[in-house]
């Protein structure tokens, strides 16, 4: 109950750095997710609903992608933003920036994963009528996404779920500099090593009701879609 405790006057007692350490978690989360679902819901359910040659290959990929680990992925990108790596001039390495990145990479497979497989189920009937009317591919795929709408918000809520409990990738690129690219899960393993655990235990609070807003915020736009 202690850390309960201490959770929420940490929350209100509108502490500098902690504000500091969530706008730069909201401000990571929000930028890659929202990044990683432009590019990956399209991209998916093109897959899904399209029957091409590869189809098999790709979609084989892609799933080995969506286990990528994310130290592996943060290594990528270490290298690619290092003064040496080909984009060092760039000196983005040890920023928001190339948090934003390593999460994109991460994450855009899922998205393209989760909704290939989710437009795949009811394509044939979506081409079918869409194909029937005389619609543009366009239209179509438009069609396959609205037909599927909710089932898709859903793996955007996962997308941000993975973005936001991120750890090994964001603290090699990010470098968990405080004031600068330290952000809840980074800041939980900084107080777990420093053996202040019910202050870290805090901050995992902290984090899930955070994920826990989001949710309740996504089922009411749900519903009200729904209703609507």
């Amino acid at each position: 109950m202690d850390s309960f405790r201490q959770a929420f006057e940490l929350l209100f007692s509108l502490d500098k750095e902690l504000i500091q350490i969530l706008f730069t978690t909201l401000r990571m989360s929000l930028f890659s997710t929202g990044i990683s679902c432009v590019i990956g819901l399209p991209l998916g359910t093109l897959i899904g609903i399209k029957n091409f040659r590869g189809k098999p290959t790709i979609k084989k990929i892609i799933h080995t992608l969506m286990g990528l680990p994310p130290v592996a992925a943060g290594l990528l990108v270490y290298a690619m933003f290092t003064h040496y790596g080909p984009f060092g001039k760039l000196n983005l390495l040890f920023t928001v920036t190339v948090m934003v990145i390593a999460q994109c990479i991460l994450i855009t497979p899922v998205v393209i994963g989760l909704s290939a497989s989710i437009t795949e189920k009811s394509a044939s009937d979506v081409i079918e009528t869409g194909i029937g009317m005389n619609l543009k591919k366009s239209t179509i795929l438009r069609l396959c996404i609205k037909e599927n709408k909710n089932s898709l918000f859903s793996v955007v809520l996962n997308a941000f779920g993975r973005s936001i409990a991120e750890v090994g990738a964001v603290s090699l690129v990010g470098g968990n500099i405080q004031w600068k690219t330290r952000v809840m899960t980074t800041a939980i393993l900084l107080e777990t090593n420093k053996g202040n655990f019910s202050f870290a235990l805090s901050l995992g609070i902290i984090l899930l009701l955070i994920a826990l807003i989001v949710n309740i915020a996504a089922s009411f736009i749900v519903k009200e879609n729904d209703d609507g």
